[in-house]
C-alpha cells in the first residue's frame, strides 16, 4: 500500500470527505473498494503540517490504485467505491480502535497536525471521512443484495517495491483471512498467467481485525479479496489501467472457481 508519485489532481467539484461512486450492474456479483485512493488534505489543514513532497509518498495513499479501480469498474461495469481523503488523516482499512487508525509517525515520517490530536479531534474525522466512505460501501451491498446479488468484496491496494531497504519480489499479491475462496481462485489465475510472482498472504498478512474487507465482507460472510499491486508496475496511469483490465479479464473466472468450492 505505497511508493511515489505525485500529487494526484481531484475532481474541482469533489472534496476531502466526499465519497467517488462509480455506479455499475450489481448483476456483476462484484463490488470493487479503493481505501487510500487519493493524498487529498483539506486546505484548512495545512497539508498536516508535512512538506509536499511526503504527501507524494506512500504514506499518503496507494500508489496507482485509483486508476486501476477506475478501470476495473469500467470493464466489469461493477460497482465501485473509492475514498478521497488522504490515509494521514485517517486511514479507513482500519478498526475505529486500531492504535494505527491516526499515524503520528509513518515510515520515518513525523505527522506534525497529527501529533497532538485527541479523542475529539479522532471523532471529528470518523464522523467527516471515515464514516461516510464506510457508509458508501454499506449502501453499495445493501443495493446489491436487495437486487438478489450479494457482492464478493474485492479490495484494491498498492504497495512498495522496497520495505527498509529489502526488496520485494511479488508483483501481486492477494491477502485473505478465514476461509479466503476468491483469494485463492485468484491467486490461482494470476499464477498461472506465467510471468508473475504472487504472494499469498505477501506482503501483508490479511487476517485484520476491524479492516474494511472484516468489517464489509467478512462480518457479512460475503467472498472477498484484497488485491496489492507493487507500485512500479502501476506508477503511471495508463500502467495502472493495464493492470486494472488484467484484473477484470481473471476475476470473473476466479469469482465462478470460488462459489464451487
Amino acid at each position: 500500500m505505497r511508493a511515489e508519485e505525485g500529487l494526484q489532481s481531484i475532481a474541482p467539484a469533489r472534496r476531502p470527505g466526499d465519497v467517488e461512486i462509480i455506479t455499475g450492474d450489481p448483476a456483476t456479483g462484484i463490488l470493487l473498494l479503493c481505501d487510500h485512493a487519493t493524498n487529498a488534505i483539506p486546505p484548512e489543514l495545512n497539508l498536516l503540517g508535512l512538506p509536499p513532497q511526503q504527501l507524494e509518498r506512500h504514506i499518503a495513499y496507494d500508489i496507482g490504485a485509483a486508476e486501476m479501480t477506475r478501470a476495473m469498474a469500467q470493464a466489469l461495469g461493477a460497482p465501485a467505491v473509492l475514498s478521497n481523503f488522504s490515509r494521514l488523516l485517517i486511514d479507513p482499512n482500519r478498526g475505529r480502535d486500531d492504535p494505527t487508525l491516526v499515524m503520528r509517525i509513518s515510515d520515518g515520517a513525523i505527522v506534525p497536525g497529527n501529533a497532538r490530536i485527541d479523542d475529539a479531534g479522532i471523532a471529528e474525522r470518523i464522523a467527516r471521512y471515515y464514516a461516510p466512505y464506510d457508509a458508501a460501501i454499506d449502501s453499495a451491498i445493501a443495493t446489491a443484495i436487495a437486487a438478489g446479488h450479494p457482492p464478493a468484496i474485492v479490495s484494491l491496494h498498492s504497495f512498495t517495491p522496497f520495505w527498509k531497504g529489502v526488496p520485494r519480489p511479488w508483483h501481486a499479491g492477494v491477502l485473505w483471512d478465514r476461509e479466503g475462496r476468491l483469494a485463492r481462485a485468484l491467486i490461482a489465475a494470476l499464477q498461472a498467467q506465467g510471468d508473475l510472482i504472487v504472494g499469498d498472504n505477501e506482503p501483508y498478512n490479511g487476517g485484520l481485525p476491524g479492516d474494511t474487507i472484516d468489517r464489509h465482507a467478512t462480518r457479512r460472510g460475503l467472498l472477498d479479496a484484497l488485491v496489492e499491486i507493487r507500485q512500479d508496475l502501476i506508477g503511471e496511469p495508463h500502467a495502472a489501467r493495464a493492470w486494472g483490465l488484467r484484473l477484470a479479464r481473471l476475476l470473473p473466472g476466479a469469482l465462478a472457481a470460488a462459489r464451487e468450492m
